[in-house]
């Protein structure tokens, strides 16, 4: 006669973790499991990990149960099932907006903790123009759909406490009260684990401590708000050096303070691409066109200051190796993985020059000369335009980057500045023209230049569809939407890659012009 047992009908607590690679979802999973058994639970992990470090994230689930006398090891799931988690926690929050898609976060159940910082997706990356997602339609679902939502930077909380924002994630997990477990147990976990224990204690007070705050306030979560231009851009102030200095005191009484931040941002900009008398060429150029303002905002002013800087600091090979081998970058990346003083650091970064960007550097002499050979044109291009997989911390890479960063004083002279100087004072002469007669259009003509970014083949597609807008702007004005319109076109110029968004909307003004 076969024995009956009962079906244990307790339900073990879920916990899903949704966390990139270098955000320590490993190891705040490892915390979790340990807290869990110290306390005389059974505690079981699995890791689903995505495709790559932004294609998809890493989903961690534990399942955790309190041993009982008497009652069979239990069988846990191996992944967690929508309307069933306990607790959700994103390491960034975009990865919580996935969860709520998943149906992880539910109403009843669901206690969602999140960091508000964004680690843009490569889907976000892509886009031409704006394409990055909006974080206030996450913090809205999350009000609906979590039964309580936990919100704030912790990226930064672990940075200002010099650990990994996993420490944080952890003390905001204990100040949630989600887990029945005290918090001395979880500063216990922390010091078992034996690695950095001093900093993750701090980066863990800080979480909980922020956590409790919050919710003796009781007030939801809210988006954090833009930085203000003040905050985005540096103040129009000396900076110690002669030369500079002297055009920050002529830029401030030139233009208005409202325009100072601009400026300044301008100014450094240019400066640090080439030298104070490419600076001074900069002021000169954004003058021009406070001199052609008609009173009130000074729109046109603020748009020249913004796009002529961008401009003229177009990224050349000469620019794209200083930035490389700037002590000030590995200095950034070494922050970034949390080395430390004894270890040593790698970066390995793909490079694929065309035949173009070559002679670009070349005296301007020399650049037309070698362009007007084609046979010896393709014979070097083949030698030259291959991907190349550099580590730039070794003497190898890193003397030859060295080196072509300091040609920067030999710029004024290659093939590549006299058409950029060319290219770019051709759509000044435009707005400049068009001022008098329609400002709304001049300002949206400056605006446009945005179309033109990047470096190598992007820079070629931006500039392709910065040329298509310009050419149809002096066909548009005298009309009273040409402002509108040419701004129609470059938000269809951002829409894609291949430019059939723009095409199609060329095609529609062709009716009207």
């Amino acid at each position: 006669m076969l024995q009956r047992h009962a079906i244990d009908q307790t339900r073990p607590l879920c916990i899903a973790v949704l966390a990139m690679g270098g955000q320590g979802g490993g190891v705040l999973v490892d915390w979790i499991v340990a807290l869990a058994e110290s306390q005389n639970w059974i505690a079981q992990s699995t890791s689903v990990p995505g495709v790559a470090q932004r294609t998809g994230a890493t989903i961690y689930y534990v399942e955790m149960i309190p041993v009982r006398p008497g009652v069979p090891y239990p069988v846990l799931s191996l992944m967690p099932v929508p309307g069933d988690v306990d607790v959700v926690v994103g390491a960034e929050l975009m990865e919580a907006g996935r969860a709520i898609q998943r149906g992880l976060v539910t109403p009843d159940r669901t206690t969602l903790i999140a960091s508000s910082h964004r680690s843009f997706a490569v889907q976000e990356k892509l886009v031409p123009g704006d394409g990055i997602s909006d974080s206030a339609k996450v913090y809205e679902a999350a009000e609906t759909a979590a039964k309580r939502f936990v919100a704030f930077d912790m990226a930064d909380l672990a940075e200002g406490t010099g650990s990994a924002i996993s420490a944080v994630l952890f003390g905001a997990l204990a100040g949630s009260g989600a887990l029945p477990f005290a918090r001395e147990a979880y500063e216990a976990t922390i010091r078992a684990a034996g690695i950095g224990i001093e900093p993750s204690l701090r980066a863990f007070a800080a979480g909980y401590d922020r956590t409790v705050t919050d919710a003796a306030s009781s007030s939801p979560p809210v988006p954090p708000k833009p930085a203000s231009v003040g905050k985005l851009y540096p103040q129009l102030a000396p900076i110690g050096d002669p030369g500079f200095d002297a055009l920050v005191a002529e830029a401030r009484t030139t233009f208005p303070a409202p325009l100072y931040g601009m400026i300044a941002a301008g100014l450094r900009k240019v400066a640090d691409f080439q030298d104070v008398r490419y600076a001074r060429e900069y002021l000169d150029l954004v003058a021009g066109f406070q001199r052609l303002e008609r009173g009130g905002d000074p729109a046109l002013t603020r748009a020249a200051a913004k796009h002529i800087a961008v401009a003229m600091a177009y990224d050349d090979v000469i620019r794209v190796a200083d930035l490389k081998a700037r002590a000030s970058r590995f200095e950034r990346v070494r922050s970034e993985v949390l080395a430390g003083p004894d270890q040593l650091v790698y970066t390995t970064e793909f490079m694929h020059p065309r035949m173009e960007e070559v002679v670009g550097t070349l005296p301007t002499g020399l650049g037309l000369w070698l362009e007007s050979k084609p046979s010896l044109f393709k014979a070097i291009d083949r030698l030259v335009n291959r991907g190349r997989r550099v580590q730039t911390g070794t003497v190898r890479w890193f003397l030859p980057l060295y080196v072509l960063g300091g040609l920067k004083r030999f710029r004024r002279g290659t093939l590549r500045h006299k058409r950029e100087v060319a290219h770019r004072d051709a759509w000044l002469d435009l707005a400049r023209k068009t001022a008098a007669q329609d400002y709304d259009l001049a300002v949206a003509i400056l605006e446009a230049r945005r179309l033109v970014k990047g470096y190598s083949d992007t820079h070629a597609r931006g500039t392709s569809k910065f040329d298509k807008v310009i050419a149809v702007a002096p066909r548009l004005a005298g009309r009273a939407d040409a402002a509108q319109w040419l701004r129609r076109l470059c938000k269809a110029a951002l829409a894609d890659e291949e430019g059939e968004a723009l095409d199609g909307a060329l095609a529609t003004v062709e009716t009207f012009l």
